[in-house]
């Protein structure tokens, strides 16, 4: 019992590890959102897996066209955390890297329900 509560689960080299704010299991494209980018600006096919720094009401229209959202940073009171129970869609915050590590286009599978984001397929 205790690996189960206190050891995160083990990821691989192509994936990355957050917070889960709201459970779940989704699989679609990466859309990284750069920091210094204005997100009213950027297009996302729906069911894209939106991965970002952070979020903020101006990302909202993406936000309601995506099946996940990844953030590098944020806790469980951040935007994208309060967002994602508001649209019921699985989030996973606080990865540290999901914007290093995830490139546009790959494909990924979120797994809200263990924190854990994985790429499937190099975009």
């Amino acid at each position: 019992m205790f690996k189960e509560v206190f050891e995160p689960p083990s990821v691989g080299a192509g994936s990355v590890k957050g917070v889960s704010a709201y459970p779940g299991l989704v699989r679609g494209k990466a859309k990284i959102v750069p920091l210094d980018c204005d997100p009213a600006s950027l297009e996302i096919e729906d069911g894209g897996v939106i991965i970002a720094v952070h979020t903020n009401p101006d990302y909202l229209p993406l936000l309601k066209k995506a099946v996940a959202i990844v953030t590098d940073e944020g806790g469980i009171l951040s935007h994208a955390a309060i967002i994602s129970r508001e649209l019921r869609i699985p989030c996973i915050i606080g990865t540290k890297d999901a914007t290093r590590i995830i490139k546009n286009g790959d494909e990924v599978e979120v797994d809200a329900n263990r924190g854990v984001v994985g790429i499937l397929k190099k975009g």
